[in-house]
Formats: C-alpha cells, sequence, structure tokens
C-alpha cells in the first residue's frame, strides 16, 4: 500500500478493451508503471500487455493485497466469480471502483466485507483516444476523498462528472452506449455518399471531418445545438429539406426510444444480480 499523501497503487482487475485504455491512459498522464498491476485470464494477452506497458500482471489476491485502488473491468456477466475470488482477500480500506455496466454499488457492498468503498463508474469506449465521458457515482461507504481519488484517475482518459447512482441507468444509455449511436449516423451518412455517386473513401472522409468538426464547434462555442444547426439552414435551402426528411421519418422519436430501451436493458443487467 502507498503513503496517504502519494498518488495510489492502482490494479485493473479485467484488461480487456477498457480496462488497457485506463492503464496506457494513467501511463500517459505520468503514473509509473511500478504503481499500477493487472489481472488478466488469458496468459498471451497478458505477456503482450506487460510487453507494451510494462506493467506487472498479477492474481486476484496479490493484487487486492498491493492495491490502494481495485478497478473492476470484467464484463457483468463475469462478475460474481470475481466477488467469490475477492471477498476472502480485499481489505475494508480499499477503494472498488467499478466500470461494469449495469451493476449497483450495492451488489458490491453485499458481497464484499462492510464499509468497503465502492465507487461506480460508467465510462465510453472513446477512453482508447484518452476522451472518455466518464460518470462516477459514491456508494454508501464511499467519502469525498475517495470520490477525489476516482476524478484524479479518471481525468487521464477524459472527462470526469458525478451523477446520484439512480441516474447511472440512464448515463448508460446516453454516454456509455452513445458512441455507438454517432458510428451508426456516420455509417448511414457515408453509404448515402456511396448512394449519392461519391467513391467510400471521399465520403467518409467527408463525414468523419463534418462529425469532428461539428463536436468541436460544440465544445469551443457552447451554443445550444439548436442554435448551430440554425446557422447552417438557410430558407428553402438543402438542409431544411433534408431536416423535414428526418422529421418525416421520425428520427428524433427513435432515438428517444432507442435511449429509453438502452436505459430499460441497463435496469435488467442490474436486476440479473439482485438475487445473489
Amino acid at each position: 500500500m502507498t503513503e496517504a499523501n502519494a498518488r495510489p497503487t492502482i490494479a485493473v482487475l479485467g484488461a480487456g478493451k477498457i480496462g488497457e485504455a485506463l492503464l496506457s491512459g494513467l501511463l500517459h498522464g505520468g503514473r509509473s508503471a511500478d504503481d499500477l498491476l493487472f489481472t488478466e485470464r488469458y496468459p498471451e494477452r497478458s505477456a503482450e500487455l506487460t510487453k507494451t506497458y510494462g506493467i506487472r500482471c498479477t492474481d486476484v489476491p496479490t493484487a487486492a493485497k498491493d492495491a490502494d485502488v481495485l478497478v473492476v473491468a470484467v464484463k457483468p456477466q463475469d462478475i460474481e466469480p470475481l466477488l467469490d475470488e475477492l471477498a476472502p482477500v480485499v481489505d475494508p480500506e480499499t477503494l472498488v471502483v467499478s466500470l461494469c455496466a449495469g451493476l449497483p454499488t450495492s451488489l458490491f457492498e453485499r458481497r464484499l466485507p462492510a464499509g468497503v468503498p465502492v465507487v461506480r463508474v460508467m465510462p465510453n469506449t472513446p477512453m482508447l483516444v484518452g476522451e472518455a465521458m466518464s460518470a462516477i457515482s459514491p456508494g454508501k461507504h464511499a467519502r469525498p476523498e475517495h470520490l477525489a481519488t476516482v476524478e484524479d484517475m479518471l481525468s487521464a482518459v477524459g472527462k470526469v462528472v458525478r451523477v446520484p447512482e439512480s441516474q447511472q441507468d440512464a448515463v448508460t444509455a446516453l454516454s456509455g452506449s452513445g458512441p455507438a449511436y454517432f458510428f451508426f449516423l456516420v455509417e448511414a451518412m457515408i453509404d448515402a455518399g456511396i448512394l449519392l455517386g461519391i467513391p467510400r473513401a471521399v465520403a467518409e472522409k467527408l463525414i468523419i471531418q463534418s462529425a469532428v468538426g461539428a463536436a468541436a464547434m460544440l465544445v469551443e462555442t457552447g451554443e445550444h445545438p439548436v442554435i448551430l444547426r440554425e446557422a447552417v439552414t438557410s430558407p428553402a435551402g438543402t438542409t431544411i429539406m433534408a431536416i423535414r426528411e428526418l422529421e418525416n421519418h421520425g428520427v428524433r422519436a427513435a432515438l428517444l426510444a432507442a435511449i429509453e430501451a438502452a436505459r430499460d436493458r441497463s435496469r435488467e443487467l442490474g436486476a440479473e444480480h439482485e438475487a445473489h
């Protein structure tokens, strides 16, 4: 364990894409590889990550003993065996950070020693390029300093907001799944370019850069999206004709329904573990 005034030792339990992205971001943010650990069930994957990042792979009991912060980054369906392994060895003072979609802090608090502080996080895949949007929520034993530790850790890979845990299923639907909606839209727009006779490679450049530029305008101007859209929409012009078709086809309503469906599935994932 580290001293109180030092940065904590962090162990990532489950070094899949999100787990690897977090480790990479922490290294780029100035953390020492000596202060990071990970667990991974596949030996080839373990060797590859150690070679790439210089971070030690270990087992769950050793990670629980050596780390101040345990970041749980396994798939929700793999959480039960991990908690079975973790429960006998984790110290009640160790901060547990869950990146598992849909799983409530109460699951960890019920299965781990009494008083373990738990912080629930909903990140998203832009963590892979240092542009994650992560929402964090404290469990009943997590104190302000625990939230500050998690914010400091996740700031290495993107932006962080605090939300009540009751909003986490909605956050999962909005930003957790959100990148997929944008990818879906970009895919459809590229197909439209091809339909209109533009080569795929050119259509990809046109649409991807338009997406990057539009996102940058939202960030840098701070304007409401309606204002920015109206600035492109001339009277009786091409854009308003396209907007009319989007409205005629119920695109706005479809997005609302899609995000509600994602929220409902997140709730189901959590409910599946309530009985355990």
